[in-house]
This record gives structure tokens, sequence and C-alpha cells, in this order.
């Protein structure tokens, strides 16, 4: 994310996401009442005196909107802003009517808000300083392959195949079968990599994993130069992929990658739940243990701050201004992936505590 310029004062901040996952920022941070800026078209219907009407003719045109709703298409890669017109050219344009944003990589806008929080502008800062791209993540086995690419928004699966190798007392058969299970994963790796040429991570259970990668050497070395680590699983396929975020075998690899410390946050929190240790969940229980500065780490949904009402979102944020200023750390995460599932059957907000209180 490139910030280009921020006063608080006036409740400004311009800036140029730079990819899908600065996209996915911009999602979790414009709120409905906020405004937003940027240069955009539009129809304008052209009317001539005394002749026929001609068709709506589409310019570009800077405009700010007041949000109504926030969309994320994952498809066409853009955020879509919908909302109605605050600030447009008065001959072109009338205040008032409706209009969507949509918004790109590399596009500037400027926000606009009443305040801005101090965890949204962690997150711009956050995401600033982010430096390493979507990584790719392969689980290959004797029962087949998965390769998926983690951006900081989750998991979003590229290939899959499934396999049946011959039994290891059939050696000559069970080899050639292995060839072809790795020419196929091969391929499919080269199809994700090719476009970004990200970094790889390869995953899976038992030896397979470190025959591929004896293939790869052999067969596409430009290839091998991406992969940064291999590790072992106990899952195959998607199971593996998602059991390897969920261990945190993934952190050094994966330290600048959201995700991986929203899952371990979550973890934690069911596993005190497991252990009967300090823990709280719900907004009352919350509450509660904000008054006593107990909080250690508040975990909250991005659905559920992006989907309250004013009144409700007004309270959740005070309850984090709260925790901050007792010296608590917050951490929104994200709903589209596991983690953020499990967070919102707690009903989206939790907590690790200091101490135990009844």
């Amino acid at each position: 994310m490139k910030i280009l310029e921020t006063n608080l004062k006036k409740g400004i901040v311009k800036l140029i996401p730079e990819s899908l996952d600065d996209l996915w920022h911009l999602y979790n941070i414009i709120y409905p009442n906020d405004e937003v800026y940027m240069q955009t078209t539009r129809e304008i219907k052209q009317t001539v005196e005394y002749s026929r009407p001609q068709k709506p003719k589409r310019i570009s045109v800077f405009l700010g909107i007041k949000v109504q709703k926030v969309s994320w298409d994952k498809t066409l890669n853009r955020l879509r802003v919908h909302g109605t017109i605050c600030h447009a050219p008065e001959e072109l344009v009338g205040l008032g009517s409706h209009h969507t944003l949509n918004i790109y990589v590399n596009k500037p806008l400027t926000i606009v808000k009443s305040k801005w929080q101090k965890h949204h502008l962690e997150r711009l800062k956050k995401a600033s300083k982010a430096v390493m791209p979507a990584i790719i993540l392969m689980a290959i086995d004797d029962e087949g392959f998965c390769i998926a690419t983690l951006r900081q928004f989750g998991l979003d699966v590229k290939a899959e195949k499934s396999a049946m190798l011959p039994s290891k007392r059939q050696a000559g058969r069970r080899e050639e079968a292995l060839k072809a299970l790795y020419k196929n994963a091969l391929n499919a790796l080269n199809e994700v990599w090719k476009e970004e040429k990200n970094k790889i991570v390869i995953l899976g259970v038992g030896f397979v994993k470190k025959g591929f990668v004896e293939y790869v050497k052999d067969k596409a070395p430009e290839i091998l130069k991406s992969i940064i680590d291999v590790k072992s699983v106990n899952n195959s396929g998607l199971a593996g992929i998602k059991e390897a975020l969920r261990s945190g075998i993934l952190n050094k690899a994966l330290e600048h990658v959201r995700i991986v410390e929203e899952t371990g946050a979550v973890e934690e929190i069911l596993e005190r739940i497991g252990k009967n240790q300090p823990v709280a969940y719900g907004l009352e229980e919350i509450k509660l243990a904000c008054k006593y500065g107990a909080i250690e780490k508040l975990l909250i949904t991005d659905i559920k701050l992006r989907e309250a009402t004013d009144e409700e979102r007004l309270e959740l944020e005070n309850l984090m201004k709260e925790v901050e200023e007792k010296n608590g750390k917050i951490i929104i995460v994200s709903a589209e992936h596991e983690a953020g599932e499990k967070l919102a059957s707690l009903g989206g907000i939790a907590a690790t505590l200091r101490f135990r209180i009844q």
C-alpha cells in the first residue's frame, strides 16, 4: 500500500493499493458514512435543444461519494463502493444521486473519516510495509496434490487432483506412477508459479514430497529456486495445507502474511478453552474483562465490525480503544479463512486474559 498523504485533523488519507491484499485491507477499513474520492467514469445524458435526444456519453470525472455499502469482488479483482454523490462538477453530475466506485490495484483514492481508529491506521501502516507477495503452498503425497495461493485475505485453491498409486510391493509400476504424478503436479505448479513467480512451500505426508522436490530439481531448476521450505504434515491435500497453518510450522516462511498470526491467535483461544485457562468470549464477557483490565489479546472478526450498525460499531471501537489504553493487543481476524469461521462461532469476539475473572 502506498500512502500518499495523511491529514488526521481533517480525517483524510490518500493512498494507492498495490496488490489484492491491499484491496482486502481497504474492504475492512471503509465503513458506511465514510467518504471516498477518486477518478471514475459516469454516463452523462446529452440533450440539444430542438433535436432528438442523443445516447448517454460516458466521461471521466472526479467524484466523491458518501459510502452506503462496500463489496469485494475477488473474481474481477476490484472493490465496489456504493453510495450517494457528495462531490462532483455541478454542471455534469447532480449531488445526492447514486454511484458505484470501482477500486482497482494501482488506482489512487482518498478516504475521509470523521475519526480514524488506531487499528485502522495500524492496518494501513502494516500494509505499507508489507513487501512479501502471496506464497504458493503445495501439499503432495501418494494420494494426490493440492496447490493454493496464500494471500492476506485467505487461501485461494488453484489446483487439486487425486491419485491412486500401486502398492510398494509393485515397485516398477509404483515408480512409473510416481513419475506421472510428479509430472502432472509440476505442470500444475508451473501454471500457478509463472503468474507472479512467488515463493513456494512444499508440504506432505511421507517421502513423496522430497521425491517431488528432487524431480523439480532435475526438470525445472528455475522453479526450485522459489521453493523456500519443505515441511511434513499428517493430512493430505487441502486438509494438509490447513493443518500447516494451524500448527505454526509455516511461521518462519510466512512471517509477513497476516493469516498466520490470525490462525495462531484463534487456536490459542480454543486451546485455552479446552484447558480451562483464562479466556473470555462473547461481548458481555469481553466488556467485563476489559473493565478489570484483564485483556491481553482481543480478537474480533472483520465481518463483526463491517456489518455492525453505527451504534454497535461505536461500542466496539470504544471497547477496542479501552483495551489498547490498558496495554492490550487488538487482532482483526478475517472471516474468509478457517480461523475466522471458528472465531465467528464464538460470537465473533474473544480474548486471552492475564488473569481469571468471575
